[in-house]
């Protein structure tokens, strides 16, 4: 398998606060990648593990909080490894808006 896709995003909420504003955006994750679909999640203390469809393919990931940032990683199935380069930066992108 290939590496995952990881992104960490800077914050300036503190964990809890980003902990909140990302448990309730959460369902916007799936217009991240291309082909999103339903996204299933569950929390085990401070990261958010959660698994989408992607075209055809299930996608799982989780995110990370700290104090002062979020690590994504995104494992990415072999079949959109092709796609690794554009959703790092789909997600530098528009990760920092779950924390708005």
């Amino acid at each position: 398998m290939a590496d995952p896709v990881s992104v960490d995003v800077p914050h300036k909420l503190g964990r809890e606060a980003a902990r909140a504003r990302i448990a309730g955006g959460v369902g916007k994750l799936a217009d991240m990648f291309p082909g999103g679909g339903t996204v299933e999640e569950h929390w085990e203390g401070d990261t958010l593990h959660f698994t989408l469809s992607a075209m055809g393919q299930k996608v799982a990931s989780r995110l990370e909080v700290f104090e002062h940032h979020v690590h994504a990683e995104v494992d990415l199935p072999p079949m959109l490894t092709l796609f690794a380069g554009k959703i790092r930066e789909k997600l530098a992108k528009e990760a920092p808006k779950l924390l708005e």
